[in-house]
C-alpha cells in the first residue's frame, strides 16, 4: 500500500467508526459494538503501517539499517 492509499483507508474507517459512535449513543447495539472495536483495531494497524512506510522512504530499509548499524558497532569495538 502506498502512503495515498493507506490515509484514504484511514478516512473511510474513521468515517465509519464515527457513524458507529452515533448508533452507540443512542442505544446499546452488540453488532455496532463489536465493529467499531474491530475498526478501532483497524486504525491501529493502518496507523503503525503508516508510520513504519513513512520511516522506510526516509531512512530506507529497516533490514539495511540494522545491518550497518551492526557493521558499525563491530568496528568501534576494534578500534
Amino acid at each position: 500500500m502506498t502512503v495515498t492509499e493507506i490515509h484514504q483507508e484511514i478516512e473511510q474507517t474513521s468515517e465509519r467508526r464515527a457513524e458507529l459512535w452515533h448508533i452507540l449513543s443512542q442505544r446499546f447495539d452488540p453488532e455496532a459494538a463489536a465493529e467499531l472495536k474491530s475498526l478501532s483495531q483497524r486504525l491501529e494497524q493502518l496507523w503503525d503501517e503508516e508510520r513504519t512506510l513513512k520511516a522506510e522512504l526516509r531512512f530506507g530499509d529497516r533490514d539495511h539499517i540494522v545491518a550497518r548499524a551492526r557493521v558499525e558497532e563491530r568496528l568501534e569495538r576494534a578500534a
